[in-house]
């Protein structure tokens, strides 16, 4: 028996064979990667904190040796009752006492905050120490000139009252090294010191470890550091003319000394002043910039007409001086000269200056123009 088998599919024809898979290049092997852990901040600039702690303890020696000065005042107080002159007044003891107090304690708070590096101690530091260097250099001027002829005075008036002292020669070679001394240490304290504090305090890495060590924003970083020292400067002879008011009131107005309550009423008004000029500088504020700039010429102008006019010996003889005071102080060449009143005119000329220097940072903000509003469609 015959089987037929289907006819033989031509090409092309019948099921198709099963597709053979293409054959793909294996897929990379994913490896994961392992982030390093990050290393310590490499810092960028040098720390300085050794330096802060040293100049810190400085500060702080500095401020426990003027601290000393307390009782020395009251034991020159003790001994002038001794003296030709009398003794010395209650206005000018509060005012020493007071002065050193207050310059001991500023020191010892800087120092500690060096110490534990502060911002505010290290911008305070700074500003400060510009202004000692500036008062510094003016002082050492000031005793350099003045000294030999305070000193001299005082010799010939030795040599006049006790005809079997020292031989001139003696004498004079005895003053020429107490001048020497004299100017030797002042220039130290008053130039080289400062000159050190302003070269640290005012370093980037100074800057840069302060702010690293003390993140928190301080009351001393609202206001640029130029700002801020006017700011300090204004504040601190606020106080000081509210402590001559108190203690010794002789305040020159306009070609004449104001004495007793009128010249007290004076310095509280002028220290009032610049308190409040203090802290508009501090805020930035144009308007206490404007108020500086013309209040400070006409304080100069009063100074120079009764520097010009006015007699000081007058003016200390209604304060109840004595007549051998008055004598003493008509003897001082720094007295006699106003040497003294010019000074503090210097003083006042160059805080003019650099409040005209500042000018920078109080700019008046453009008045603001509102954009014209479309026209409306009709």
């Amino acid at each position: 028996m015959e089987t037929e088998l289907p006819p033989d599919p031509g090409p092309g024809l019948g099921i198709a064979s099963a597709p053979v898979p293409q054959q793909t290049a294996p897929a990379p092997a994913v490896v994961p990667v392992i982030a390093a852990p990050p290393g310590p901040e490499v810092p960028t600039y040098r720390d300085r904190g050794t330096g802060l702690v040293v100049f810190g303890v400085f500060q702080i020696i500095l401020g426990l040796l003027a601290a000393l000065m307390v009782p020395l005042v009251a034991l020159g107080a003790f001994m002038s009752r001794l003296g030709p002159g009398g003794s010395m007044r209650p206005g000018q003891f509060l005012s020493g006492v007071a002065s050193y107090a207050f310059i001991a304690a500023a020191l010892v708070a800087l120092g500690i905050g060096s110490v534990q590096m502060k911002r505010w101690a290290r911008a305070l530091s700074l500003v400060i120490s510009w202004y000692w260097l500036i008062i510094g250099v003016l002082m050492t001027v000031l005793l350099t000139a003045m000294l030999p002829v305070t000193m001299r005075s005082a010799l010939a008036q030795v040599q006049q009252n006790s005809p079997a002292g020292p031989s001139p020669q003696l004498s004079t070679g005895v003053m020429a090294v107490i001048l020497t001394l004299i100017i030797i240490f002042a220039a130290f304290f008053l130039i080289a010191v400062p000159i050190a504090f302003v070269v640290f305090y005012g370093r980037r890495d100074v800057a840069e470890t302060v702010r690293h060590r003390d993140p928190i924003e301080r009351w001393t970083d609202r206001t640029p550091l130029p700002v801020l020292g006017a700011s300090v400067v204004l504040a601190l002879g606020s106080l000081y003319l509210l402590l001559v008011g108190l203690t010794n009131p002789v305040f020159p107005f306009f070609g004449k000394y104001l004495t007793g309550v009128a010249a007290s009423a004076c310095f509280l008004v002028t220290a009032a002043l610049d308190t409040y000029l203090a802290v508009a500088l501090f805020r930035l504020q144009s308007s206490g910039w404007w108020i500086a700039a013309v209040t400070v010429p006409v304080r100069l102008l009063s100074m120079i007409l009764t520097y010009a006019r006015a007699d000081m010996m007058q003016a200390y003889s209604k304060m109840g001086m004595s007549d051998a005071q008055l004598k003493m102080l008509s003897s001082n060449p720094m007295f006699r000269g106003h040497v003294l009143l010019w000074w503090s005119l210097i003083s006042m000329v160059l805080l003019f200056a650099y409040l005209l220097w500042l000018k920078r940072y109080f700019k008046t903000p453009a008045p603001s123009h509102a954009a014209p509003l479309p026209a409306q469609a009709g």
